[in-house]
């Protein structure tokens, strides 16, 4: 496949569309924001980590070498994600009368399960937060002198001594700072702690020392001080929830230019890195997105109720990375239904033998689909290109065989691989096993064969009772499913 379009990615630091420019030649650093691990990642926050990952596999497959960074926020992150309420961590670790330790790596476990069961790419370090406390207290240093005070509750950044602050979330003209408190003696009310003093007579799990005092630091200057760390600025490309966009990567832009004696945002490697992207929001009308909804939506309750965790991920893919996506049963089940149709198409190819002939045949949809890829990678439209490859009748197997691969490298969906014997999940509660099911189904089929129609429709009642759905005559070929 050639790579004749350029990579176009949507900033938003400047709201345009921009051809994707390197700092580093045949290189592509990113660093994605990645989860405060003090409860289980709903899928919402799970979305953020495909569309990264999506942008990851697209730079590889440009021909990238590409070096992704994802944090691992196990300290700071308070409850408002301003400067008001508790610690994340140790409040969880208060309610479940645990060490902080233990959660954080209870809830890292949980999440990397996670990144496996959606097929993301393993990024070239995961970078945990209180592996990097002396380089923080450095940074802080660097920058306490021009740029911070100190209040009793802590040493507070002031954003006034930095231009264009909250350019990135149009603070002044759409209201992004709203979410903000207001902490006495700050001397502005966008000002946020670098690092939050202990109070006095309390003790915290996670303390360390400090020039102003006994403490921990703050959430925005942990992402700081590891993308410099890791990948140096300016770099790439940073990644995000739309959520991030309002507080938390403001506060660390203003970070990253008193750390590098930077101007204004006009330029935008003055930010720290060059470009900015942010995924919306996965949004369910019911309010379960919400952890604090007790059953919320995380992905083993998607897989509890048998859906493969890939039908998330087609979800995902089916809609732009920017627009808003409603969540619903329904659409999850239209997931995984054309996720079936794309598999067992596939299936037919995976004995083929590879070819390089030319793909002379496949052209405009390899073009179709480069060019959606490329245009702020629109998956939804690359999905229809890799339909279009597998409808295209009479052609060498192998030739499609390695185009639908060479595909599936951006959109990640294992198509290779996958079976749909592996997208058959039994849901949590079923009553009854896979092969109890296939012999009854292997008896019916007899049954009928002999004209034993009584005994067929027993045995199709007998599986009803068991919430298993017998599809006579399915076009997919699935024979039956587990239902509700």
């Amino acid at each position: 496949m050639t790579d004749a379009t350029p990579l176009k990615l949507f900033n938003s630091l400047t709201r345009s569309v921009e051809e994707f420019q390197p700092v580093h030649p045949g290189e592509a650093r990113v660093y994605t924001c990645g989860p405060t691990v003090y409860n289980y990642p709903h899928i919402g926050n799970m979305r953020a980590y495909v569309f990264a990952d999506v942008l990851g596999r697209t730079l590889s497959w440009k021909g990238y070498k590409l070096t992704h960074i994802i944090n691992i926020t196990d300290v700071g992150h308070l409850t408002d994600d301003a400067d008001e309420g508790e610690d994340k961590l140790e409040k969880a670790a208060a309610e479940k009368a645990q060490s902080i330790w233990e959660i954080s790596r209870h809830y890292t476990e949980a999440y990397w399960g996670d990144v496996k069961a959606l097929n993301i790419r393993q990024p070239a370090k995961w970078s945990i937060a209180t592996d990097y406390i002396d380089e923080m207290l450095d940074f802080a240093k660097s920058i306490a002198d021009k740029h911070c005070y100190e209040l009793d509750s802590g040493l507070y950044f002031d954003v006034s001594t930095v231009e264009d602050y909250g350019r990135l979330a149009r603070a002044v003209t759409e209201d992004g700072e709203g979410r903000i408190d207001t902490v006495e003696g700050k001397r502005n009310a966008a000002d946020f702690a670098i690092w939050r003093k202990t109070p006095s007579g309390e003790k915290r799990q996670m303390e360390w020392d400090s020039p102003w005092g006994k403490g921990a630091p703050g959430w925005h200057l942990e992402c700081s001080v590891m993308g410099e760390k890791l990948l140096g600025f300016p770099f790439d490309i940073h990644t995000g929830g739309i959520d991030h966009r309002e507080i938390h990567h403001p506060n660390e832009i203003a970070q990253n230019q008193a750390f590098c004696g930077c101007g204004g945002l006009s330029e935008a490697t003055n930010s720290g890195a060059k470009i900015w992207m942010h995924n919306n929001f996965l949004v369910e009308r019911s309010g379960k997105m919400s952890k604090s909804a007790g059953e919320f939506l995380r992905l083993q309750l998607l897989i509890d109720k048998g859906y493969h965790p890939l039908a998330y991920r087609m979800m995902c893919l089916q809609a732009h990375y920017r627009s808003e996506l409603e969540f619903s049963w329904e659409g999850l089940q239209a997931a995984l239904t054309r996720l079936k149709r794309i598999v067992m198409a596939v299936e037919r190819l995976k004995d083929a033998v590879q070819s390089d002939a030319p793909h002379t045949r496949f052209n405009p949809l390899v073009e179709k689909f480069e060019e959606a890829i490329s245009d702020d990678l629109n998956t939804s439209v690359g999905l229809v290109a890799l339909e279009e490859v597998l409808a295209v009748k009479k052609v060498d197997a192998g030739i499609k065989r390695a185009v639908i691969e060479r595909m599936d490298e951006v959109l990640g969906l294992s198509l290779i691989g996958l079976t749909r014997t592996d997208l058959r999940i039994r849901p949590k509660d079923a009553q009854i096993g896979e092969d109890e099911i296939e012999d009854a189904l292997a008896r019916r089929k007899a049954a009928r064969a002999e004209r034993d129609f009584a005994t067929s429709d027993a045995i199709r009642e007998e599986l009803t009772a068991k919430c298993v759905e017998v599809m006579d005559g399915d076009s997919l070929g699935w024979e039956w499913k587990l239902g509700d």
